[in-house]
């Protein structure tokens, strides 16, 4: 590889790591060439890019953008590097996930990842990672927990209703008894009243 097409491919490098903050750095090195096409056509169901570089030229690209931020995952860069970029922080971990309980093996291997400024060091992490909460689902928890107080105000409104609007009806059952039972009262009389003209 010349001079140029090592820069190049930094220059390539440093446009992805700019343009997502989520990255996985795997080890595809006993991978074969089928199980490699069969894993980025996985990624790219996914709409999650897969890159193979060098790692000199990884950690340069990581370097020229911020040296600092990026010291976490300097160590994991060894053996054949295969990146995964993703604007979903899990996806990538999902596909590894899938794609080496499909084979039944353990590779391709989570070297480190980067999410949102966080790095996730070793292959344990992985399963972590399968489980973290997307910007949308937080949101939908979020908005879940706001609704669920609401929810319960109206539930308690609509039970309050429907218990006074029950009440009237309960109420106006005795009223309607009561004219009933007064006309009674003047048969009685009368029949007293007659008693004495049979005599």
């Amino acid at each position: 590889m010349t001079k140029q097409e090592k820069n190049e491919v930094i220059e390539l490098l440093k446009g992805k790591f700019a343009q997502y903050n989520n990255f996985y750095i795997t080890d595809t090195e006993s991978l074969t060439v089928e199980q490699v096409s069969s894993l980025r056509r996985h990624c790219f169901d996914k709409q999650v890019e897969m890159k193979v570089a060098k790692n000199t030229l990884i950690k340069k690209a990581l370097e020229s953008i911020d040296a600092e931020k990026y010291a976490g995952v300097y160590d994991s860069l060894h053996k054949v590097t295969a990146l995964m970029f993703s604007e979903n922080p899990k996806d990538p971990a999902v596909i590894l996930s899938g794609f080496r309980k499909a084979s039944n093996a353990e590779k391709p291997e989570l070297k480190a990842a980067f999410i949102n400024g966080d790095i996730f060091v070793g292959d344990n992490q992985l399963k972590a990672l399968t489980q973290i909460k997307t910007k949308n689902e937080l949101i939908g928890e979020i908005i879940g927990l706001l609704q669920s107080p609401i929810q319960r105000v109206l539930g308690a409104l609509q039970n309050k209703e429907a218990a006074t609007g029950a009440a009237p009806a309960e109420e106006a059952a005795p009223v309607a008894e009561a004219p009933a039972a007064a006309p009674e009262a003047p048969a009685a009389d009368a029949s007293a009243d007659e008693a004495p003209k049979g005599e």
